[in-house]
């Protein structure tokens, strides 16, 4: 019988195992996560979960009872140690899984700050897992201090649930502006002026030299000389791919676990989709982070495993919650030289990005129309005159039809 083991219980290795079982597959299915709880999603996790908004058990992709019921044999709270490319096995918990073929769902890992600056120090948290958010949600007291080190989109919605639940809340970035890895200037500006009207301090341009505390965290030394007192600190500096297991076993990486455009690795037996994995996009090569990538590649390489033979084409959208604001972004900004802004009613505002004439990507801040405009014209391959976004008058339904 034919056995196939997932490592990584995240939202790829979910999508994967249950598309095998729903397109017929009839083998041996294991799906091995290092959590003490079923496949979960991670967004809310720094949003409605943090503010006390969602329960636990609304987090889960599925029921744990889904995957008795489909014959997926889900280990929890164990973790891969090796695998044995010769032999075909996987080293789990002092046990070997055997596969005909393997699928590294791995995900990625938080960046966190040396020891040798305070990383260490209790108090200092970062945002990725359930035990994460839960290991930091009794700071949230309102009138305490938070430094939040980093202004990309965790940082910032982390920033965003402190101010709601009334904490006094510094932002530090190193780069020129927050959100300059991801955004225009204009998208910047627009959460930068959100967030300073909901009381947070943004100090862009600067570092954090060091965090300050003997055994806890108290204060913040920046490098421009000044020193913040805080009750803790949140990192939000990036993520990386989890590619250690990759590594070890010796597989092709790449800016992660390098992929075909299958979703195959440098082992023919051996696939990767998620955070974890690289894969060819327009003559380049890209890594995702984002839900649905990871659902997508997941079941493109699920199924491969039965035989389709089905290249992963990507069609990158991502969004993010802050205030009352719903971010919603289509397609890759990736070398644009020019930004369109488009007004709505109710201060929505998109930011349509562009490279010559041709579109690429669109920010859109309450303004699902926009959004969802956007991305079918970008996925379309379609690309309408920069007047005409920027037009408030523009009917964007009929620019479909160009």
């Amino acid at each position: 019988m034919t056995q196939v083991v997932v490592i990584g219980a995240g939202q790829a290795g979910a999508s994967c195992v249950a598309k095998l079982r729903s397109g017929g597959f009839s083998g041996k299915i294991t799906l091995i996560g290092e959590e003490h709880v079923p496949p979960y999603q991670r967004p809310p996790l720094s949003k409605k979960y943090l503010l006390g908004e969602m329960d636990v058990e609304r987090l889960y992709l599925r029921p744990e009872s889904y995957y008795g019921e489909n014959a997926i044999d889900l280990h929890l709270n164990e973790t891969v140690t090796a695998i044995d490319r010769a032999d075909k096995v996987v080293i789990a918990g002092g046990q070997q899984v055997s596969y005909d073929s393997l699928v590294l769902a791995t995900g990625s890992v938080p960046r966190r700050l040396p020891a040798a600056i305070g990383g260490t120090l209790e108090g200092v948290h970062v945002v990725r897992t359930l035990a994460d958010v839960d290991g930091m949600a009794q700071e949230f007291v309102e009138g305490r201090s938070v430094l939040i080190v980093g202004g990309g989109y965790i940082g910032l919605e982390a920033a965003a649930v402190a101010a709601s639940k009334g904490l006094k809340v510094t932002l530090v970035e190193m780069a020129d502006r927050i959100l300059q890895r991801v955004a225009a200037p204009e998208t910047s500006g627009y959460f930068r002026d959100l967030h300073s009207a909901h009381g947070v301090e943004i100090i862009e341009g600067v570092g954090l030299d060091r965090l300050t505390g003997v055994d806890r965290v108290s204060g913040a030394e920046l490098s421009d000389g000044r020193s913040l007192d805080v009750d803790f600190v949140i990192v939000g500096v990036g993520i990386g791919p989890a590619t250690a297991l990759a590594e070890v076993a010796g597989l092709e990486i790449e800016n992660g676990i390098k992929t075909d455009a299958q979703g195959r690795t440098s082992d023919p037996d051996i696939w990767a989709a998620g955070d974890c994995a690289s894969f060819p996009y327009r003559g380049t090569r890209i890594r995702l982070e984002s839900v649905p990538n990871a659902i997508d590649q997941a079941e493109v390489v699920a199924e491969n495993i039965m035989g389709a033979g089905k290249d992963y084409v990507a069609r990158p959208w991502f969004w993010s919650d802050q205030y009352d604001v719903k971010l919603q972004i289509a397609g890759l900004n990736t070398g644009y030289d020019h930004v369109v802004r488009r007004d709505g009613d109710g201060g929505s505002v998109s930011f349509w990005y562009y490279l010559g004439d041709g579109l690429l990507a669109v920010d859109a801040m309450n303004a699902p129309r926009d959004y969802m405009v956007g991305k079918r014209l970008i996925e379309g391959g379609k690309s309408p005159d920069a007047a005409a976004i920027s037009d408030p008058e523009t009917d964007l339904k009929a620019l479909m039809r160009i």
